[in-house]
C-alpha cells in the first residue's frame, strides 16, 4: 500500500494491468453479482433529477425494477446501491446492437441528454473504494473478478496499469493533483525495476 494524500492505494493498482474488453466480456459486470453498483450519497439527488431523462434508455425490466424498488436501495451490507432486475442485472442496464450490456445513464450522457456520466463506482471499476471506520482514510483496492480475465489479458498485452486505464474516473473522483501524485509514485517504482 502507498499513501497518496489521505488515500491508501493498493500496490495492485500500479502493478496489475487492465483494459476493459467489452467485446469479449459483453459487459457481464453489469449483470453478474449479488448486489447493485454502490451509490455515493451525493449521487442520490442526481439520480432523482436525471431519472425522467434516463428512463427511455432503460429496458422495460429495468424500469419495472426501479418503480418497484426505487431509484436506489439499501443493499444486504446496508450500503446504498442500484436496484437489480430479479436479483441479477443492474436496473439501469441497456444492451447495444452487439448484445453488450451498457449503462443506460452513460448512454444518455453520451447523447448529451444529461451531464452525469454514471455512478462513480461504475466509472472506477475495477477499483473499489472503502472507507476505513477507524480513521478518515479511504482505501482504493483492485477488485479481482474472474469475469474480467479478458480485461487482464488485454491490459497485459498493452502493458497498461489499472490506474492508468482509470485516469479519467480517478481525476473525476479525486482531482488532477491526486492522479499526478499517483503517477509519480508509479514512475518511482518503475525506476526500482530497471
Amino acid at each position: 500500500m502507498i499513501i497518496i494524500q489521505d488515500k491508501l492505494v493498493s500496490d495492485a493498482l500500479l502493478e496489475e494491468n487492465f483494459i476493459c474488453n467489452i467485446n469479449a466480456c459483453k459487459g457481464i459486470c453489469c449483470i453478474e453479482g449479488d448486489m447493485g453498483a454502490p451509490i455515493d450519497g451525493s449521487e442520490i439527488p442526481i439520480l432523482e433529477k436525471i431519472y425522467p431523462l434516463v428512463k427511455k434508455y432503460l429496458t422495460n425490466e429495468g424500469i419495472a425494477a426501479i418503480e418497484a424498488q426505487g431509484l436506489y436501495i439499501n443493499d444486504v451490507e446496508n450500503n446504498i446501491s442500484t436496484p437489480l432486475i430479479d436479483g441479477k442485472a443492474c436496473a439501469y442496464i441497456q444492451f447495444d446492437s452487439m448484445g453488450n450490456a451498457k449503462c443506460g445513464i452513460e448512454i444518455a450522457y453520451e447523447e448529451g441528454v444529461i451531464d452525469f456520466k454514471k455512478p462513480i463506482s461504475c466509472h472506477l471499476y475495477p477499483i473499489r473504494v472503502s472507507k476505513l471506520p477507524e480513521d478518515s482514510f479511504e482505501a482504493l483496492n483492485y477488485d479481482v473478478w474472474d469475469i474480467c480475465k479478458d480485461a487482464c489479458v488485454l491490459g497485459d498485452k498493452e502493458k497498461l496499469p489499472v490506474f492508468k486505464f482509470l485516469k479519467e474516473p480517478l481525476i473525476r473522483k479525486y482531482g488532477a493533483d491526486f492522479y499526478e501524485e499517483l503517477d509519480q509514485a508509479y514512475e518511482y517504482t518503475q525506476k526500482d525495476k530497471l
